[in-house]
């Protein structure tokens, strides 16, 4: 088995010598194509930083829109056509790298390659392997991040650098959007999220390097959904008793799946935990969302009135004054039941070590925090750097 690995990686290299010969003779973009080739070659290590940032340069606003869309088909071809496990992660690592950290040009070009029908295809992949199955959950994910921004139609990632640059509030887009955007948007970041969970790799591929790494890219979106998706339930919450029953039984549906991704959330967290590159990540402490409050929501779902949201009549009929879409009664009890759940929360923090919570007003949602979340954002800046060689992954 050792002298056919050997064999194999032997042959990936010749392989990548001679693509680079041919691009050097046969190619109108040959450097773009060379840079390629060598950032996503056979060797068994993540892409070299020099080759990472050529590709940010050739993806960049200023360079032409041929040259980007050149650059998409050139590593969208790639990846269909090798047969090699690390050639496409190493292929995709560089996609994601440059969805995080390059210029929006290249996120809007391959939106307009994956429109075409053409995508992140790995047809060649006949292995089973542990290696060829991760590769296949990292696309799953890559292909639903573009997804949620079709939904979304911003990145989260770009808010956060653009947050932490001003030094601005913790409160996302989330905290912006009417109600029927947050119906629709939450759904796609809880998908997001679920695909992100489903990257925890399995058997040997467990222990490779290469595979930690590109793990670790996407354990980083995992702090920014995670806010995201807090954010706007909290936005949810805020208007819970004034939904109509249609938006009251979607929003429970999303106040639901919450609860249950804070347990898939915590067990891919603590997987994490156990490799040599977190060893100096921050993570955030999750908690369940209180049973006695989800019976509330429950309750106030049987009573809601049939008509149209809040939101709606607002828009349509241009109304200052919120109307009546509850009676006084329903309101008056859900404001009880809330205000004692949140003497309650006083009350079992006294009882605990003291430690930093977020706002009193968020008590209400599925998370706590420790440290805030934009302190989780700002500290894990550097900690979530992984440092192969030398050479930093930001």
């Amino acid at each position: 088995m050792g002298t056919l690995n050997t064999l194999r990686k032997a042959y990936g290299v010749l392989k990548d010598k001679t693509k680079i010969g041919l691009a050097k003779f046969n190619s109108n973009f040959k450097e773009l194509d060379i840079t390629i080739i060598k950032a996503t070659n056979h060797i068994e290590s993540p892409p070299k930083e020099r080759h990472v940032g050529k590709i940010f340069a050739a993806t960049s606003v200023s360079r032409p829109q041929t040259d980007i869309a050149y650059c998409v088909q050139a590593l969208a071809k790639r990846l269909s056509k090798t047969r090699s496990w690390i050639v496409a992660t190493k292929i995709l690592i560089v996609i994601h790298r440059t969805l995080r950290e390059g210029d929006p040009t290249f996120r809007d070009e391959l939106l307009n390659y994956a429109h075409r029908g053409n995508f992140l295809q790995i047809s060649n992949f006949k292995d089973d392997s542990s290696h060829f199955v991760w590769v296949k959950t990292y696309v799953i994910f890559l292909e639903e991040r573009l997804d949620c921004f079709r939904v979304l139609q911003y990145d989260i990632e770009a808010e956060r650098l653009t947050k932490l640059a001003s030094g601005g509030s913790s409160k996302g887009q989330s905290r912006r959007k009417s109600t029927e955007e947050l119906i629709e948007q939450l759904p796609a970041l809880q998908q997001l999220l679920s695909r992100l969970i489903g990257c925890q790799p399995e058997g040997a591929a467990s222990d490779i390097y290469l595979i930690q790494y590109a793990l670790a890219l996407v354990l980083k979106e995992s702090f920014k959904i995670y806010c995201a998706i807090n954010d706007g339930i909290m936005n949810l919450i805020d208007v819970f008793f004034r939904m109509s029953q249609d938006d009251a039984i979607k929003a429970l549906e999303i106040y639901k799946r919450a609860g249950q991704q804070v347990e898939e959330l915590a067990e891919f967290y603590e997987y994490c935990k156990g490799l040599e590159l977190a060893k100096n990540f921050q993570f955030p402490t999750l908690r369940q969302p209180p049973p006695s409050f989800l019976a509330t929501m429950e309750e106030y779902v049987k009573e809601a009135p049939q008509s149209g949201s809040v939101q709606n009549k607002l828009e349509n009929e241009g109304r200052e004054q919120v109307p009546e879409v509850a009676s006084d009664e329903t309101k008056k009890q859900g404001e009880i039941r809330i205000n004692k759940l949140l003497i309650n929360e006083q009350e079992k923090n006294k009882l605990e070590e003291p430690r930093q919570l977020i706002p009193m007003e968020d008590l209400l949602g599925p998370y706590e925090t420790n440290p805030t979340t934009l302190e989780i954002e700002k500290n894990n800046g550097m900690a979530l750097a992984i440092v192969p060689s030398g050479e930093w992954i930001q």
